[in-house]
């Protein structure tokens, strides 16, 4: 995105990747921050809350969470309510980004409860600060299964997707973008941009939906 962004003429966005939680608490601590792109709209609420955003947030972009494996491995996995992960992992550990904080963990936590698996898994965890943490334990053969969004499995050919949760098993997986206070007409502009219909083609390329 911000390669055809600069491709347009436009001088090139500064990108700070990570958590949602830490990016909304460091744009609340002061951080030099124009716009924001959120896995979840929790934490743009959050942000709305404190007053930090200068105009009403975008439903953006949609996702899905999927069971990923390194790519050499042979693992079946069959999601479905009673889903016995734990003899999936064989003493293995289940990498997840932070349930307690961040969107990706909290959505897979909320599937793995819907489907009655959350208890029997929890202790065989191995929790990352975000999810493409998880995805590098994955990639790199350090867990034998990891829950990701499918637009990061995509992007990392050192894993595969095992099977993908239901839908209905979580909460709608929503990215939600906003202006933040001091915003200025750079910012308002590459908003725009991410929301136009040129946009969406890009978004659509790289494995997302829209809400």
């Amino acid at each position: 995105m911000a390669g055809a962004w600069r491709a347009a003429g436009h001088a090139a966005p500064r990108i700070a990747y990570g958590a949602s939680s830490a990016l909304a608490r460091q744009a609340d601590a002061g951080a030099p921050a124009e716009l924001f792109l959120s896995a979840d709209l929790d934490w743009i609420d959050w942000l709305a809350q404190r007053r930090r955003l200068s105009g009403p947030p975008v439903r953006l972009l949609a996702n899905d969470l999927v069971l990923v494996a390194p790519a050499a491995s042979q693992a079946q996995v069959r999601i479905a309510p009673g889903v016995d992960l734990v003899r999936a992992l064989a003493g293995g550990r289940l990498a997840v980004a932070d349930p307690r904080a961040v969107p990706a963990g909290r959505y897979a936590r909320a599937a793995l409860e819907s489907l009655g698996a959350w208890k029997a898994v929890e202790p065989h965890l191995a929790p990352a600060a975000d999810v493409r943490g998880a995805l590098a334990l994955v990639a790199r053969g350090e867990a034998p299964l990891g829950i990701v969004y499918r637009t990061d499995a995509l992007a990392e050919p050192r894993v595969r997707v095992v099977a993908a949760f239901p839908e209905s098993s979580h909460p709608p997986i929503v990215y939600g973008m906003a202006l933040l206070s001091g915003s200025g007409a750079d910012a308002r502009a590459f908003a725009a941009y991410a929301a136009s219909p040129p946009a969406r083609t890009l978004w659509a390329r790289h494995g997302f939906r829209f809400p």
